[in-house]
């Protein structure tokens, strides 16, 4: 199963792409769509969309799984969040393929073990589920340790199911 992990944001939205076979996970690719901040808001959502199609093209996942949004102190911040995680969401219901959600602690309790985890921790296990992966950034990170997790989800519904 290939699987695309999805940590959206406006400015960077990390993507990684893994293969999942029962316990066994492989790198296959990752990297962060980044929009510019002097760009309207709807161009940098159309770029963001556009680059999306491409990576759902090129590595063809069998499903996506994409982190949820949180509340932000920032209540503008969190709505431009959300825009592009509905971006995000609407690439993956167009290319016809299942969507898991899945919240930052749920993410972080999966990969590292516990729900408050740090960035540092987050890339350090990544590298130790996933061999000799070379991240581009801690965005792409946190997007293949989402992906992690769907796999780690998609096993355990397998064997319960």
């Amino acid at each position: 199963m290939i699987i695309l992990g999805l940590d959206p944001g406006l400015g960077t939205t990390g993507w990684g792409v893994i293969g999942a076979e029962g316990n066994r996970l492989s790198h296959i690719a990752n990297g962060q769509v980044k929009t510019d901040p002097k760009l309207a808001l709807p161009e940098r959502l159309y770029r963001l969309d556009k680059e999306l199609t491409d990576i759902l093209a090129q590595y063809a996942p069998d499903t996506v799984a994409v982190e949820e949004v949180f509340s932000n102190t920032n209540p503008q911040s969190t709505l431009k969040l959300g825009q592009a995680r509905g971006v995000v969401l609407l690439g993956a219901a167009r290319y016809g393929v299942p969507v898991g959600e899945y919240a930052a602690r749920a993410v972080k309790k999966a990969v590292v073990g516990v729900g408050n985890a740090d960035k540092a921790q987050i890339q350090a296990m990544v590298q130790r589920l996933l061999p000799g992966v070379k991240l581009t950034g801690p965005d792409a990170a946190d997007a293949l340790a989402v992906a992690i997790t769907h796999a780690h989800h998609a096993q355990s519904a397998k064997r319960l199911g």
